[in-house]
């Protein structure tokens, strides 16, 4: 899915493109459009690859691992979504709106960030720059399309299903709805929340909750960052929500923070309402609403709705090529 986002980005952004080579797994025929041609995308080819200028990586860490390295050695711009060296200390992770500067000539292979730590990243960046934030306490809402196509198909299936069985008892008690099929996640997720995304260590964190920890203290360059992240799965298409409270070093003023988001790179600030991921899908920036007061003066809650397949991927991964390019350090066709 963030694949066909990325396509449509690069048509759209007009991005200069003089020649399109798009793979798959291989394992079925795929084709796919861009700029009104319909190309085939058969099995990677590390020779094809190996003749590019830049290649956007949209698969899996084992893919990464395998392709990443070698081509950005040879040369190559890798620009990689999957979360195989997001911490590698060598590898840059980079959103552009925060930390562009961490882009290196010399080093060709850069990590796309994780989707929802996206949002945080680019809405408390000015107000870290303004006044250090020593903590970061998040209550995470994920979209199904997260988790990829497979779950967003599942989701798709429970919810016919249950659409099919919605009817009052007799006594006019909502039904309960029996547990559907699942396969590509933990829990049924049609009419359901469950407080696992990815599988859990033996502390009792699960997987999206520590890589979104790490991933702040690595973009924000604050190694000391408090981060305590809960991560939610709820039955969403597409867009990730974030309850945050942020804890500064000293007081920080409301209306001071909303002066500066205002005025943002990437972000929207919204003050006569809030932001929701249905009304927000489909649209490029951070967007951040319900900036208030949290239990003392140090202390600001905010909530932040992005587009996990655009801002927390393609789009991200465009931009990072974009600023490349404007670097001169790609070649225009």
């Amino acid at each position: 899915m963030v694949g066909r986002e990325l396509l449509a980005l690069l048509e759209r952004r007009r991005f200069p493109v003089a020649q399109l080579q798009p793979f798959s797994s291989g394992r079925s025929l795929q084709n796919v459009r861009f700029r009104g041609r319909t190309l085939q995308a058969p099995a990677i080819d590390a020779k094809l690859l190996s003749c590019c200028q830049l290649v956007f990586m949209v698969s899996s860490e084992e893919v990464a691992r395998r392709f990443g390295p070698k081509l950005a050695a040879g040369g190559v711009w890798v620009i990689d979504d999957s979360s195989e060296f997001r911490l590698d200390p060598k590898v840059p992770l980079v959103i552009p709106e925060v930390n562009s500067s961490a882009l290196n000539f010399h080093q060709r292979l850069i990590a796309g960030p994780n989707c929802t730590m996206t949002g945080i990243a680019v809405a408390g960046w000015p107000l870290h720059k303004a006044a250090t934030v020593r903590e970061v306490r998040l209550a995470t809402y994920q979209a199904v399309s997260g988790a990829g196509r497979d779950a967003l198909t599942e989701f798709f299936d429970q919810s016919r299903a249950n659409a099919a069985r919605q009817t009052l008892a007799p006594d006019g008690r909502a039904p309960i709805w029996p547990c559907p099929a699942r396969r590509a996640l933990p829990q049924p997720i049609a009419g359901n929340v469950f407080p696992q995304v990815g599988s859990f260590d033996p502390q009792g964190h699960c997987g999206e909750e520590t890589k979104v920890a790490r991933e702040l203290r690595k973009v924000w360059s604050a190694a000391h960052l408090r981060v305590s992240v809960t991560a939610v799965r709820v039955p969403v298409v597409r867009g990730h929500s974030l309850a945050a409270w942020l804890r500064f070093s000293r007081p920080f003023a409301p209306q001071r923070a909303r002066r500066l988001l205002r005025h943002a790179p990437g972000l929207k600030l919204m003050t006569a309402n809030y932001p929701t991921p249905l009304a927000m899908a489909g649209l490029a920036p951070v967007f951040t609403g319900r900036l208030r007061p949290g239990i003392d003066a140090r202390e600001l809650c905010l909530w932040v709705v992005s587009d996990n397949l655009l801002k927390g991927a393609a789009l991200n991964s465009v931009q990072i090529a974009e600023h490349i390019l404007r670097k001169g350090w790609l070649k225009r066709p």
